[in-house]
């Protein structure tokens, strides 16, 4: 079931200056009404999970210490890109103001006190960038216990009489980049944990509270309509640009979404080959011929969560034959894992059994050719030339978000971007793909051994298809899981009807 639009509790129609009002962050009009003890109950769950991995250790007067994003201004220009929260930060405090810190108590797992550390700001900021708010204002905004300034951070945690402070110092499995202990005036007064912290804090993210999945919901309708949209409305000749406009519109002037996960894929003609398509270097400029495959891959983002959602089409709203194999190959894929999560199920198996779907059906459209059937393809690695990404990854405050070589996850699988099994609570997109990328039809045309499972005069025929990924978001639940994407129109009947209309 979709969120609804018209619930009373997220549609009041009472005029607001602030997408903050106490406790709550929202846009007005018709959009989401978030309330922010949602964060609070994840300090809960924290401190909770932290304290009972770790009783024997923790000693009374222990806090954890987050640390916030920086305003930074753009290389050698005073111009300040727009803010986004450091993710774990934003989790345990809700807030998107730069240059904060996070304290919460150890001594209490029922009721962890927190405590907001905010810059002072002069008051030349009032004349450029707004009010100043009191410290009272933000503590009722935020549901924390008290908030300071962090020139009196040191001086609270002596008063406290703080012993040690457990920070995050870890390596993000996807990225390799790294964060780092927070530093401020006075740090060394305490002693300082940079061990403890980050696997328990990772995991935390990995199961989504009842409110949370309220913000994704959230994020994946909005998404879901946006993507409606652009298929409603593209036509032949346009640039790819323009569903990217399309889709931006859509979701924030309709659903208050001002920001997107990541970076807008909007991939037709060959380019829907490319995984990542729509950098800096290829920014979605292309213009979308007559027969083409379009591959468009965005996600809208509400209140720092993100939703992830593939569509592929064709341009012109009338599938090919070729289009048709293709597509029903990997929605093969798609409906036969979904239809088999549930908890205790292993991803990695999850991604052989989208692997084998797709390999039978280019076998069976001729693409393919193997003596001894499917399993003979899937043992020479037939698979990663045509499905060379994971199947799927962990979704929320980020787009491929922490914990996915976290609990019983096994070392890397290929790309996978997770190996762990399935459990309830769990947020994970499915978006298995088929494609074809000239560099590895090369490489596997080159290869005597993989070579002879090809039929090479077949696939020639299929150079500058592009490819096509169909990618939804799900949730696992006690007995099975729901796709949350669900409403966009998935089969080829379907996609035909709904762009004809």
């Amino acid at each position: 079931m979709s969120w609804n639009k018209d619930k009373t509790d997220c549609c009041e129609t009472t005029h607001q200056d602030s997408h903050y009002s106490p406790g709550y962050y929202w846009l007005g009009n018709n959009t989401l009404k978030v309330p922010l003890v949602l964060h609070k109950e994840n300090r809960q769950r924290l401190v909770s999970l932290f304290l009972s991995n770790h009783k024997e250790t923790i000693q009374k007067n222990s806090y954890i210490l987050l640390e916030g994003g920086k305003s930074v201004t753009l290389y050698d220009s005073d111009h300040e890109p727009l803010f986004k929260q450091e993710k774990y930060f934003f989790w345990a405090f809700g807030s998107d103001m730069p240059d904060c810190y996070g304290l919460i108590s150890l001594d209490d797992a029922l009721n962890p006190i927190s405590t907001l550390v905010i810059p002072k700001l002069p008051a030349e900021y009032a004349t450029w960038l707004g009010e100043i708010h009191s410290c009272e204002y933000w503590k009722s905004i935020f549901l924390v216990d008290n908030v300071i300034f962090v020139e009196d951070m040191t001086e609270f945690l002596v008063k406290n009489n703080a012993t040690t402070l457990y920070t995050l110092s870890g390596v993000n499995a996807d990225s390799g980049n790294s964060l780092t202990t927070p530093k401020f005036e006075g740090i060394e007064k305490f002693n300082v944990d940079t061990k403890l912290l980050y696997n328990d804090f990772s995991e935390c993210r990995v199961y989504k509270s009842p409110k949370e999945l309220e913000v994704l919901r959230y994020a994946c309708d909005a998404s879901v309509s946006a993507h409606k949209a652009v298929m409603k409305n593209i036509k032949i000749g346009m640039k790819e640009y323009e569903s990217e406009a399309e889709f931006l519109h859509h979701s924030y002037k309709h659903w208050g979404c001002r920001n997107v996960g990541y970076t807008c894929i909007c991939a037709a003609n060959a380019n829907s080959s490319v995984l990542h398509y729509g950098h800096a270097g290829e920014p979605n400029a292309s213009t979308i011929r007559d027969g083409s495959m379009c591959l468009y891959d965005m996600g809208a983002e509400y209140h720092g969560y993100s939703s992830d959602i593939t569509c592929s089409f064709p341009a012109n709203g009338k599938f090919t034959e070729k289009q048709k194999i293709v597509y029903n190959a990997v929605l093969d894929a798609s409906r036969s894992v979904i239809a088999a999560m549930k908890p205790g199920v292993n991803w990695v198996d999850m991604h052989k059994l989208a692997e084998r779907r797709i390999l039978s059906h280019l076998l069976t459209a001729g693409l393919l050719q193997a003596a001894n059937g499917v399993d003979e393809l899937i043992e020479n690695k037939i698979g990663s030339i045509f499905f060379p990404h994971g199947l799927g990854h962990f979704l929320g405050l980020c787009t491929h978000d922490v914990g996915g070589y976290g609990g019983d996850a096994v070392p890397k699988v290929n790309s996978l971007r997770t190996t762990r099994t399935l459990k309830a609570g769990m947020f994970i997109t499915v978006e298995p793909g088929c494609y074809f990328i000239d560099h590895l039809l090369n490489g596997a045309i080159a290869d005597p051994v993989k070579s002879k499972y090809l039929n090479i005069p077949v696939i020639e025929t299929y150079r500058k298809f592009g490819g096509v990924r169909i990618e939804d978001d799900v949730f696992v639940t006690e007995n099975g899981c729901e796709n949350y994407s669900s409403d966009l129109p998935r089969t080829v009947e379907e996609i035909e009807s709904f762009m004809k209309k």
